[in-house]
Parts: C-alpha cells; sequence; structure tokens
C-alpha cells in the first residue's frame, strides 16, 4: 500500500508537469504558472491568446549572421574600477530627445532595425555635446537594406550597423513624427490587453513597406539626408559594453527570446521557460541594480504600456540567453 501511495503522487506529479508544458503561453495558467517559479519579476497579461502566432513574429524579428565579428579591444582594468553601479544614458544626456523614445514596431518584425537606428539617433546627439536632435530613419533601414534581410519578416543587427557605415541611413522618426525625411510609415498598435486607445495589431498589415529613394517631405533631399557611421564594433563582455555606454551612448543587443518574455511586467527578467521562440533585439541604455540582483535597462519596441513603461530590466553579468555576447554600435560621422 505504501508503493502505492508513492506511485500514486509521483504519478499526480508527472500528471501535473505534463499538463504545464501543454499550457498556452498567454495562458492566464501559465503567467501564475511563471509567477511561482519566477523570483526577480512579475508576469501578468499582455497580449491575447489569439494573438499567439503574431506576438511570436515581433519577438524573433533577428535573423542569423554568419559573416567575422570583429570584437572591442577590452578596456585597462582602472576604467573597469571606476564603472559606476547604476547608470542611465538618459540622465546623463538629458537634452536628447531620442534617448527618452519608446518606439512601437506595429505589427512587424521590424526590431532590429528600430533598435539600431534608435541608438545611432542617441549616438549623434552625444557626440555633438546634446545640439544634433537627428532621428535616423527606420523606415530607410527597413525597407532599403536588402543585405540586412527581409524587413518586417526579419533582419540582422551587424548587418544594420554595417549598412550605416557603407550606404548610410536617411534622417526619420515616428510615425506621422515630421522628424526627417522618412518617418515610420506603419502605424503604432495596441500591445496590450488593458489598453484599447490604438488599433488592434492584428488589423495592422505585417507587410514590408516598399523602399523609396525619396524623402516623404520633398524639401527634403534624399541624399542630403544621408547620416553615416563609422565602421562598427562588437562587445561580448559586462564591463566592455558599460564602458562603451558610459563613454559613446546605448548599444544594440539581441538575445534567445523565451515565450514568457511576451509577459513581462516588473522586476528583473530571467527566462524560467525553456521555449525559444527566435531572436529579439533591443537598445541597452544603463544598468543597476534592483533588491540585490543586478540588471540592464533595455528600451523594448512595444509602446510604452508594455512593461515599465516600454523599458525592461534584464538580468545582468551572467550572458542571460546571450543578452551581452551580442552587442554592436558605432561612431558617427559628423
Amino acid at each position: 500500500m505504501k508503493c502505492l501511495g508513492t506511485c500514486i503522487v509521483l504519478g499526480v506529479i508527472v500528471l501535473a508537469s505534463a499538463a504545464n508544458l501543454n499550457l498556452h503561453p498567454l495562458s492566464d495558467e501559465n503567467i501564475a504558472l511563471i509567477n511561482q517559479k519566477a523570483k526577480t519579476w512579475k508576469a501578468g497579461k499582455n497580449f491575447e491568446m489569439k494573438e499567439w502566432d503574431r506576438v511570436k513574429k515581433i519577438m524573433s524579428g533577428v535573423l542569423p549572421y554568419t559573416g567575422e565579428r570583429k570584437i572591442a579591444k577590452a578596456q585597462p582594468h582602472l576604467e573597469i574600477d571606476a564603472i559606476p553601479e547604476s547608470f542611465d544614458s538618459r540622465e546623463a544626456w538629458p537634452q536628447c530627445e531620442s534617448l527618452k523614445t519608446i518606439w512601437d514596431q506595429s505589427n512587424c518584425g521590424s526590431c532590429w532595425a528600430i533598435a539600431a537606428t534608435a541608438a545611432m539617433s542617441d549616438r549623434i546627439c552625444i557626440h555633438s555635446n546634446q545640439t544634433r536632435q537627428t532621428f535616423v530613419s527606420v523606415e530607410d533601414l527597413n525597407t532599403c537594406c536588402y543585405s540586412c534581410g527581409n524587413g518586417c519578416d526579419g533582419g540582422n543587427p551587424d548587418l544594420a550597423w554595417s549598412y550605416w557605415n557603407s550606404s548610410g541611413i536617411v534622417t526619420g522618426g515616428l510615425y506621422q513624427g515630421n522628424q526627417g525625411c522618412k518617418d515610420y510609415t506603419l502605424i503604432p498598435c495596441e500591445h496590450n490587453v488593458d489598453y484599447n486607445t490604438r488599433p488592434q495589431c492584428s488589423s495592422v498589415s505585417s507587410k514590408t513597406p516598399y523602399c523609396f529613394t525619396i524623402c516623404s517631405d520633398r524639401s527634403m533631399d534624399y541624399k542630403e539626408s544621408l547620416t553615416f557611421g563609422e565602421i562598427p564594433s562588437y562587445f561580448e563582455e559586462e564591463q566592455q559594453i558599460q564602458l562603451e555606454i558610459l563613454k559613446n551612448g546605448p548599444v544594440e543587443t539581441s538575445f534567445t527570446v523565451m515565450d514568457d518574455f511576451a509577459s513581462y511586467k516588473s522586476g528583473v527578467y530571467q527566462a524560467t521557460s525553456g521555449i525559444s521562440v527566435g531572436r529579439h533585439s533591443m537598445k541597452i541604455l544603463g544598468w543597476g541594480v534592483e533588491d540585490g540582483t543586478p540588471y540592464w535597462l533595455i528600451a523594448n519596441s512595444w509602446n510604452t504600456d508594455w512593461g515599465l513603461d516600454g523599458y525592461v530590466k534584464f538580468l545582468r553579468g551572467e550572458n542571460h540567453l546571450k543578452i551581452e555576447s551580442n552587442c554592436v554600435a558605432a561612431l558617427p560621422i559628423l
């Protein structure tokens, strides 16, 4: 009887575990399970279950790159010792409007292009002593860089920064932002079930817009609107990344995204799920420590009603989900 009782208990556990594996990633039951497992962050409902296929697309906009990466040279220990416990680019360069901007990629897998051009815009402002409020065009990069990938069906961050160096990217900002030659043409859509202030993302086109080599504002010249960057550098270690941000501004990163990331609300994110849905790209602009857990401060591109007003705190120092081994950036040519 003792053996029978033990076997029944073990059987229930196995069945429960099997059932958990079959939970829908966006279901209330799965979110409750995430919150049982997560020790440093809170999950909540951001998307409807019926949107899962669409959500997977906006979480997997990074395509692989097989080329050789030039890794940035490690910094002297004297500089490493001077790294502060916390840093926020928005506070260090308060006059830079791009640093305060949270993007909305709409129903398009353009995270790779948004994180790249957002960091490029930041760096133009930073290296002009906060005098140039230039937005580098997501639209131009996403639609015209054929070597980068497939636009709304994904692209590669390394190739985006190389394209900035070789071909240049025109100015342009948010949807209907009147911020340069080519603003983003994909309308912001709703990324949070608790709000209903924008069109539902499922009703918005997911196709890559056409590439036009003319400015939307016909009074502007396309070639004269081009911005350029130097040859990109790559960073693979926590302290290298921190020093780069301290000196030159935010960097782009990409990471292996797990299905629980879609339900992030607050705290320091670290995956509770082992189910990968692809790779996602975001912009690192700082770091800190929350309740003893070190984190990166990162801007996502799902508007301000996702996460912490559009931001996420992400586990730092352990290369969690390859967050630290896929950073790229370049200096602007002013």
